[in-house]
């Protein structure tokens, strides 16, 4: 393709407004960080609002720029409500304006007769446009330019209901020149990430708002992630749940590897089947992953070997992938629950309630037992609670006995108050007869629980201290070298108490 060049270049920002005067100001704000541009000319609202734009960017005329025009009809997906002549009376006026590429869906092209598309004066070069905003199809193995006629690349963009599609997307990417892959989806986004690397011409990222699904900000596209950089070399991990759009661990891991400078990338994995991922984890070049809700326990039964703790806690949060494919497990979860509550608890001779059963409340109730704590469990499922309450030497106790009984800590476990469910409380006023309360989520970092505790005079310790603790456990266990925990500690504080 050459136009787009190296670096910063690859990736495409999309500019998406509908007045002149935004689009005008998302484009020079996208100019600052990368001189490749989209131009959605299909989301202004009218088209005196596409004109005024276009006059408006022929006298900016920014200089060693790449802009791509797309007036994309709402038959292939977009927003323009006119029919065929239209959007090619728009990319011509494009042209006029500056604009060397555009953006021409499959849906105008085959309507078109057959190489009739050089007749117009459309811009110079033209990427021939497919999505499937509903899955990923069937595919060659190869996409080859010269075959679909008068145009200079051609860009897939599909939805990807499975990791697996999106594996297969950028296998076309790695066979073909001139090829742009655009994996669709949140199960689609770390592909999307990775496209670059994988040989796809371009990355498309949003300014503001989105414009497809799956989407990640340019920001996070060029320091968060640093799509542009990746190679065949570097390091991918990442972490594994359903859900996973929360996740503040790519940020943590990815500020220690930029810190650190090390050539190593952390992606967020929406995985409803953990077949379709671990069949992947080649295809992606992954070395090591966090897991979370709800794969903890589920992950042990295709682990090679895990240390005993985890084997003894009956849950995994941290996986290194070995030289051989072969999956090791560990649990950093319990470091991170000590690390937090000793700073507020003597924890050795205390009694400690562990509301929950699953796999964060198991690695919290290992750890304080071994610690010396004598361990309640509470839950709704009793079953599970006398479970785990057995094999901590602990104790079940009904809900019904929380109001009466005293405790000089309480743990939340379970993912009840988590964002977007940020005015739910697991626990009432009443039940929390405590000196300590900690809440293991750690988005938001005050949750409706530690509010309530708070005003009751109750000491809190937010689960973002936990969750500090253990992501630099793994980031170590996966590096080999120490942490730069200022500046993770700071990303991650910094992302909490931001408010739009």
């Amino acid at each position: 393709m050459g136009a787009f060049g190296r670096g910063t270049g690859r990736v495409c920002a999309v500019v998406a407004a509908t007045s002149a005067k935004e689009m005008s100001g998302q484009l020079r704000v996208s100019l600052r960080s990368t001189p490749t541009v989209e131009l959605r000319l299909d989301w202004l609202k009218d088209d005196t609002q596409r004109m005024l734009f276009l006059r408006l960017l022929k006298k900016f005329a920014p200089a060693r720029t790449t802009l791509l025009a797309t007036c994309r009809r709402r038959e292939g997906g977009g927003k323009f409500a006119g029919d065929i002549d239209g959007e090619l009376f728009w990319l011509m006026q494009a042209r006029e304006a500056g604009c060397e590429w555009c953006d021409l869906e499959m849906e105008t092209y085959r309507k078109l007769p057959e190489g009739i598309i050089r007749e117009f004066p459309l811009p110079r070069r033209i990427l021939l446009s497919i999505h499937d905003f509903d899955r990923t199809p069937k595919l060659p193995k190869t996409i080859n330019v010269a075959r679909h006629g008068l145009v200079d690349a051609v860009k897939v963009a599909a939805k990807a209901k499975t990791i697996a599609d999106s594996v297969r997307l950028l296998k076309v990417a790695r066979r073909s020149r001139s090829f742009v892959a655009v994996p669709m989806g949140d199960v689609g986004l770390p592909a999307r990430i990775l496209a670059l690397r994988e040989g796809s011409e371009l990355a498309y990222a949003p300014v503001e708002e989105a414009t497809a699904p799956g989407q990640v900000s340019l920001d996070e596209m060029l320091h968060l992630y640093r799509a542009h950089q990746l190679t065949r070399r570097t390091r991918v991990y990442g972490v594994i749940g359903d859900p996973i759009g929360h996740s503040l661990s790519p940020l943590l891991h990815n500020t220690g590897f930029a810190t650190g400078h090390i050539d190593a990338v952390y992606l967020p994995f929406l995985v409803h089947e953990l077949r379709d991922f671990l069949r992947a984890i080649p295809d992606f070049g992954i070395r090591g992953f966090s897991v979370t809700l709800p794969h903890k326990q589920a992950i042990m039964k295709h682990l090679k070997d895990c240390e005993l703790l985890a084997a003894d806690i009956g849950a995994v949060n941290t996986v290194v992938v070995r030289r051989d494919g072969s999956l090791y497990g560990c649990n950093t979860d319990y470091i991170g629950v000590l690390k937090a509550l000793q700073k507020k608890l003597s924890i050795e001779g205390s009694r400690v309630l562990i509301f929950g059963a699953g796999g964060a409340a198991r690695a919290a109730a290992f750890a304080l037992a071994r610690a010396g704590a004598f361990v309640g469990i509470s839950a709704r499922r009793e079953k599970a609670a006398k479970e785990l309450a057995r094999a901590v030497g602990g104790e079940a106790i009904p809900r019904r006995a929380l109001r009466t009984q005293s405790f000089d800590a309480i743990l939340n476990a379970t993912p009840i108050g988590m964002h977007p469910h940020e005015d739910i409380s697991p626990l009432k006023a009443g039940e929390l007869q405590c000196h300590v309360v900690m809440d293991l989520i750690y988005r938001p970092e005050r949750t409706k629980l530690l509010k309530i505790a708070a005003q009751k005079r109750i000491a809190t310790v937010s689960g973002v201290e936990m969750f500090l603790a253990q992501g630099i456990a793994q980031w170590e266990l996966w590096t080999g070298k120490r942490a730069p925990q200022a500046a993770m500690r700071r990303s991650v504080l910094s992302a909490l108490r931001w408010r739009p």
